[in-house]
């Protein structure tokens, strides 16, 4: 019913436009010296009649006149008496004005995409630094692997597994380790104690088995964990179990502050185990009991359990977010200068947000440069046909900002569009209301204006 209403509403605002645009056309169409010829003898008359026309005494030429405005409904019925065919919005305006129209909608079209279109150097940026990234994965980060000297990959990410090790010292978080403080409850090493078997539990795979060793997820169902007393855990199967293990009631917390202490405590005494924690959500992966993968027609749980075993944990997972935060850095700051440098305020040019109205062209151009830096690292995992060589972190951005992108492509940018076109419409439309509001304050001054 409303919009039906709608649309009856657009044919009557049609059919009175045109039928005022008839009205003006005609009175337009008087001819003028007729009309200048009426008003010489009319001067005349009142002459011979005795009156002055120059007079200003003289009320019954200077008093104001009434202009009656019409209400809508009765401008509607006259308007639909006159014109009995419907109007559309088309027919108001001539060939020429249509084609002016779309003139002017073409150039509001072409002004919106330029405010999004990336130009020639801020394509070069984007390819640059996902090449850059790419390269440093492929030189520096390498592969890790086993060796009598302990984990080893690339260059750059030995020197984070050094600092690492030097920051937490073994010795000192083994010492850690057997100190009451970090024992917590789900921390079984084998099935010696637990109540529902765990397959795959050993002192080899329980940190990738259990969600409390998630360096992310542990933050939650690890500080669960501690206050109910519980070891929840995801076995090599995909089985997810959450049991009480009597054993260790004793490293229950009660108090939330401390569950979050000794969860963060216990984290520390593990980083730097020989097999140390898992990368984020890596524990997930071991629901994903499907696929075919390799020679041996391996499932991705499978897979993902091989890589924690020859070493793809939470340090070589923080070496491998080297190229991606590498991104990030050149990115902003070359879009930062290339701001600075157009005439923007330095404050305006900060690169942090990646609103579409502040930085029109920054999620764009992190999108390209990921999406370089995934096709080259994609293009290392074929030829090596090693699933060690996957940049996880870089990928897990790479969906990040693919998802950022479908969301604007799709969802966001028609709407922006819009709203830009209807802006620039209403600030032409604000021009003509100030227009009208001026007209009607002259004829103000000269006519008693009645609104019915």
């Amino acid at each position: 019913m409303k919009k039906q209403s709608n649309k009856n509403n657009e044919a009557n605002i049609n059919k009175v436009l045109k039928y005022q645009e008839t009205e003006l056309n005609n009175i337009n169409s008087i001819d003028k010296e007729k009309l200048e010829e009426t008003i010489c003898n009319t001067e005349n008359l009142l002459k011979n009649m005795g009156y002055s026309v120059r007079d200003n005494n003289l009320s019954v030429i200077n008093k104001k006149k009434k202009i009656i405005v019409p209400t809508w409904e009765e401008m509607c019925k006259e308007a639909s008496k006159e014109i009995k065919e419907n109007i559309s919005i088309d027919d108001l305006f001539t060939s020429e004005e249509l084609i002016a129209n779309k003139v002017v909608i073409n150039s509001l079209n072409n002004e919106f995409k330029e405010l999004y279109k990336l130009d020639n150097t801020e394509i070069a940026i984007s390819v640059l630094a996902g090449l850059l990234s790419a390269v440093i994965d492929i030189l520096l980060i390498g592969m890790p692997h086993r060796t009598k000297n302990g984990l080893e990959a690339g260059k750059l990410s030995n020197y984070v597994r050094n600092w690492f090790e030097k920051e937490f010292p073994e010795a000192d978080m083994e010492e850690l380790a057997n100190s009451k403080i970090s024992k917590v409850p789900y921390d079984a090493q084998d099935n010696r104690n637990t109540n529902i078997r765990v397959e795959g539990l050993s002192t080899y795979y329980h940190r990738l088995l259990t969600l409390g060793h998630d360096p992310f997820l542990g933050l939650l169902f690890g500080v669960l964990d501690i206050l109910n007393g519980t070891m929840t855990s995801i076995d090599k199967n995909g089985k997810i179990v959450s049991q009480v293990i009597k054993e260790y009631s004793d490293r229950k917390e009660d108090d939330i502050f401390k569950a979050i202490t000794k969860q963060i405590i216990h984290f520390k005494s593990d980083v730097t185990t020989s097999m140390g924690l898992p990368a984020p959500f890596m524990s997930v992966f071991n629901l994903f009991q499907f696929g075919k993968i390799g020679k041996e027609e391996q499932t991705i749980a499978e897979i993902v359990q091989g890589m924690y075993y020859e070493g793809y944990d939470f340090i070589h997972f923080c070496s491998s977010s080297i190229p991606t935060m590498l991104i990030e850095v050149i990115v902003r700051i070359c879009y930062s200068l290339k701001k600075i440098h157009e005439g923007k305020s330095i404050k305006d040019s900060i690169p942090f947000s990646l609103d579409r109205e502040k930085n029109p062209k920054l999620s764009t151009m992190l999108f390209i440069s990921h999406s370089i830096s995934c096709s080259v690292n994609a293009g290392k995992i074929f030829f090596t046909k090693n699933p060690l060589a996957i940049n996880y972190p870089e990928w897990l951005t790479f969906a990040r900002y693919s998802y950022k992108q479908l969301k604007w492509a799709l969802i966001q940018k028609p709407q922006l569009k819009e709203a830009y076109l209807n802006n620039s419409l209403l600030e032409n439309l604000q021009l003509i209301y100030d227009e009208i509001n001026k007209t009607y304050h002259e004829y103000e001054d000269k006519y008693n204006i009645i609104l019915t």
